[in-house]
């Protein structure tokens, strides 16, 4: 329960805070051309998830037989009742102390190379990580920060300190209590380890006046340092283990024998198999988690990973493959698929150049292949609808997208003559493109076609494994390579990191193109601690229209985020802004 000390979150800081949060939750759900709006989704799967206008999109029929189904419903509506009164009883029964039970598989593609999500990013990991670790904060739908391991907290006027104040029944899957310590080592290590060195940057330390008490210090104000603690960005791991001299990125506890802060503890790690993970019955929030267990299967073919959706094996997945999949699984009508639930992703599909490359370090040769490209074809045909052009880093649904930059519009002629003045005739030019596959083949060959009608003589370098290509990417041994890259919620956590000439560090999803613009720079630090969202909004419009001039990147598009979940799934991670990559302690199954 929240205590007096939540109005510290209504000071000057955490009014702005809210604002931005709200305003960009209101963009997300108005923009429906891009990934987090649940009007993006067909409506046969959108609609009856979000309420909205998602009918849009259904044609007459469509619509002439929901009409239908709802007069079969009247006729229904004692079992519905009943039904729903179940749903409710169990969701009860959950939530005061009576678990529900159930084993939840979950198909993915992605194979995490641990499960320490302090030291490392990504989807792979934050799916079976935010189980196994509890974070201090929680996001709802609309972007309000809600009590997790942390019940309540407070925020400076200044906006230099937060204190979390932690719940003080929590232990780790090892029985040790969690403390403010491990709260102090935990930030400290995604300070010098994660590849988001912007997310913490400002930390200049972590006070631990007592036990359940951490006090955040800041050189700066940050306005993401909320969001910063969400459950992918902020485990909190045990300092007693991990704090032994070792190495952190490869701690051998950051698989063996893993020890947890979260709601299901670690039985069972196959690295590219299988996750297994139970309910930990000293989990500190009362009547969770409602599973029994949860079963990551984890396989290269998202084929399998539908065929499981199809015949009830598998009950959940956001790995589903090309778009034939996601429309396949939305004709099933015993499967359930939703655009909801990822939506502070903000994932843009991109190609990036090298910009220390001899050819691509001419801004010329940079705007002549994006000239060249039809990102609008490659949407609204080869995706089939189910992704949205996007022209700039910042994804549309942010507050701080800036539609007006130069979106690049395909005109063969004028990339032909930008690669004259840059010295190339016809044919005379050679690129390659790294990719990994399955993932981007369809991307990769459509470009590679595109360039070649520009004159550009294009190779496809076809990585065997994502270690091989993060390497060649993040070292810069490629020319360029057909990228997803993530907004993270804020702009501070997910974008600077590309952009940043600090941070060409020899890690993916950081600098990897070794773009470098001081001006850039200047706007990216500026933004990073103005709590202004109009100023910041102004800030971040000129560095994408700086950005879209320099073209070190060409953004194609924005995916939807697709959840494909049995019926038998109550409760599933479609009602946050990080999906699966928030602790399932509520879900369970109704079978």
């Amino acid at each position: 329960m929240r205590t007096a000390t939540t109005r510290g979150r209504q000071r000057s800081f955490g009014r702005l805070l809210v604002a931005l949060l709200a305003v960009f939750a209101l963009v997300a759900a108005a923009c429906s051309s891009d990934d987090d709006s649940d009007e993006a989704a067909p409506a046969s799967t959108a609609a009856a998830d979000s309420g909205s206008d998602a009918g849009d999109d259904m044609d007459d029929g469509d619509m002439a037989d929901d009409d239908m189904a709802d007069d079969d419903m009247a006729d229904d509506s004692g079992d519905m009742d009943d039904d729903m009164a179940d749903d409710d009883m169990a969701a009860a029964a959950c939530n005061h102390g009576q678990n529900v039970g159930g084993t939840l598989i979950i198909g993915s593609t992605q194979v995490p190379r641990h499960l320490n999500g302090t030291v490392q990013s990504g989807y792979a990991t934050a799916v079976p990580g935010t189980q196994l670790n509890a974070s201090p904060l929680l996001y709802d739908a609309e972007y309000n920060p809600m009590p997790y391991l942390a019940h309540d907290w407070d925020v400076a006027d200044d906006g230099l300190s937060v204190t979390l104040h932690l719940v003080e029944d929590a232990v780790f899957h090892d029985g040790m209590p969690i403390t403010s310590a491990d709260v102090a080592f935990s930030i400290q290590t995604v300070q010098a380890h994660h590849p988001f060195k912007t997310m913490y940057a400002p930390v200049t330390n972590v006070d631990t006046p007592d036990d359940h008490t951490a006090v955040i210090n800041l050189s700066q104000p940050h306005p993401a340092i909320l969001l910063a603690m969400s459950p992918g960005l902020l485990p909190i791991i045990p300092k007693h283990i991990f704090d032994d001299g070792q190495e952190m990125p490869t701690h051998p506890r950051n698989s063996e024998d893993f020890v947890g802060s979260g709601p299901f503890r670690l039985t069972e790690y196959e690295p590219g198999t299988i996750i297994r993970m139970e309910r930990f019955e000293d989990f500190f929030i009362e009547g969770t988690p409602c599973l029994d267990e949860i079963v990551m299967e984890i396989t290269p073919e998202s084929t399998a990973i539908v065929l499981g959706l199809e015949n009830g094996t598998t009950h959940l997945s956001s790995t589903l493959g090309p778009s034939a999949n996601v429309l396949r699984l939305m004709d099933n009508p015993d499967v359930e698929v939703s655009a909801k639930g990822h939506e502070a992703i903000g994932q843009i599909n991109w190609l990036e150049m090298n910009v220390n490359d001899p050819a691509l370090s001419d801004k010329r040769v940079r705007q002549a292949i994006a000239y060249a490209i039809d990102r609008d074809f490659l949407s609204e045909v080869i995706d089939q609808g189910i992704t949205f052009p996007v022209p700039t880093g910042i994804a549309a649904a942010s507050p701080f997208h800036n539609p007006n930059v130069n979106h690049y519009d395909k005109d063969i002629d004028r990339a032909k003559a930008l690669l004259a003045e840059a010295g190339y005739g016809p044919g005379e030019l050679q690129l390659s493109i790294d990719y990994i596959p399955p993932a981007f083949v369809v991307q990769a060959e459509y470009v590679q076609q595109q360039l070649e009608e520009a004159g550009i003589e294009v190779e496809l370098s076809v990585s065997p494994d994502f270690p091989t290509w993060a390497q060649r990417v993040a070292t810069g041994e490629y020319q360029m390579t057909i990228n997803q890259v993530w907004n993270w919620g804020d702009p501070v956590i997910g974008v600077h990191r590309t952009y940043l000439c600090d941070n060409r560090v020899g890690v993916i999803w950081t600098n990897n193109t070794g773009y470098c613009n001081p001006d850039v720079d200047a706007l990216l630090n500026a933004a990073g601690q103005e709590f202004d969202i109009t100023e910041r909004a102004r800030l971040y419009a000129e560095f994408q229209e700086i950005v879209a001039e320099d073209m070190p990147i060409f953004f194609l598009n924005t995916p939807s985020f697709w959840q494909a979940y049995n019926p038998a799934v109550m409760n599933p991670p479609t009602n946050n802004i990080w999906g699966q990559m928030s602790p399932m302690h509520e879900v369970w199954l109704d079978e």
